[in-house]
């Protein structure tokens, strides 16, 4: 008999590639999101996580094997994340029909367990490098820490198994996500190339010249499906990234190069995405009327925020991926591979010139 999931989040960049590799592999899928897209072979399911009572009628009736919690709503602070998310989680586990069957619940959370939240981003004492998951939790509060939580106590509750997936910046395609750097670098690359401003990177000096690595989407989709259906990797945090690394000052002239434009000399002035970018929704829409592009808002493509936390980062980030690969999770995908890839299908899908 196929297998049933849930996919948390399905319209996003990770849920959207774990539906697609769930689908693909022959799972009933359910998808759910607060506003539902059509997305091939998945049945939509509407519900808001901050309504306990309309999260549990939406899901009644629906028996799964996993569950894939994919999403997250960004708040002004810290507690407020933490208060929210963790009560989105909190809601959905205790929402959903007891388990009938062995099930399994995986959580995207992200290197912000190792790096802390956004308040004190790359700051204070952080551990070494590469990141390892057995160097636990940071001593601050972190909205990760309680999606945690919430899924250790429903999991001790309700007898399932679980597991945590921790990725670097990821590489998708999904319109109107919050940290989307592979879209927000596509944009930015097509208004250099339409305005003749220069192709100039926005992050800092140790993020240009250090080692770094990435996690594509599908990677990541990957990975849950693998967790999921591996016993020994059941009730276990795993980090994921591609598994190759790379120097900004390289993958800078590889994007550069796909959009036909040449990178910019570095400098050391610091040339955030947000001030580059602050004036430019006007002009993307022109682009946007000009091409037929699908999406002429320009906030509903980039995330000049995210993109300047990642590539402003003071430290050099990269992670170790030797607890799955010791247990079997051999998946491989080279970064700017994935870059390109990404870039074809916004061009194809008419979201990019």
């Amino acid at each position: 008999m196929a297998k049933t999931a849930l996919v948390v989040g399905a319209s996003g960049i990770v849920g959207s590639a774990t539906a697609a590799l769930l689908v693909e592999q022959g799972w009933t899928v359910h998808g759910l999101a607060r506003r539902p897209v059509e997305q091939h072979g998945v049945q939509p399911v509407a519900a808001d996580l901050q309504d306990a009572q309309a999260t549990a009628a939406a899901l009644a009736g629906i028996h799964l094997d996993a569950v894939f919690i994919t999403t997250w709503l960004r708040q002004d602070s810290e507690a407020e994340n933490i208060r929210v998310n963790a009560a989105m989680v909190r809601n959905l586990l205790d929402g959903l029909p007891k388990p009938t069957r062995p099930r399994h619940v995986a959580l995207v959370t992200g290197l912000k367990h190792y790096l802390g939240p956004f308040e004190a981003y790359g700051k204070g004492t952080l551990p070494q490098t590469p990141f390892r998951e057995e160097q636990g939790r940071l001593d601050v509060e972190n909205f990760y820490y309680a999606q945690e939580d919430e899924v250790f106590a429903a999991a001790a509750r309700d007898g399932f198994s679980w597991s945590v997936h921790r990725p670097h910046t990821v590489i998708g395609k999904a319109v109107g996500n919050a940290m989307n750097m592979g879209t927000t670098l596509a944009v930015y690359a097509t208004l250099c190339r339409e305005t003749g401003r220069p192709f100039a990177f926005p992050g800092s000096p140790a993020q240009w010249s250090g080692l770094t690595d990435m996690t594509d989407a599908g990677q990541l989709a990957r990975q849950l499906l693998w967790a999921t259906e591996t016993e020994a990797a059941h009730d276990q945090a795993f980090n994921i990234v591609n598994g190759d690394v790379f120097r900004w000052q390289w993958m800078w002239g590889r994007i550069a190069a796909w959009f036909g434009l040449e990178p910019a000399a570095i400098d050391g002035t610091p040339r955030p995405l947000e001030t580059q970018m602050a004036d430019d929704a006007e002009t993307w829409r022109r682009i946007a009327e000009r091409e037929g592009l699908a999406e002429p808002a320009l906030d509903r493509l980039a995330s000049p925020w995210h993109t300047d936390a990642d590539l402003g980062r003071p430290i050099e980030v990269v992670t170790d991926m030797s607890k799955s690969r010791r247990l079997g999770f051999t998946a491989y995908q080279p970064t700017d591979d994935a870059f390109f890839a990404l870039f074809e299908r916004l061009r194809a899908d008419r979201l990019i010139p």
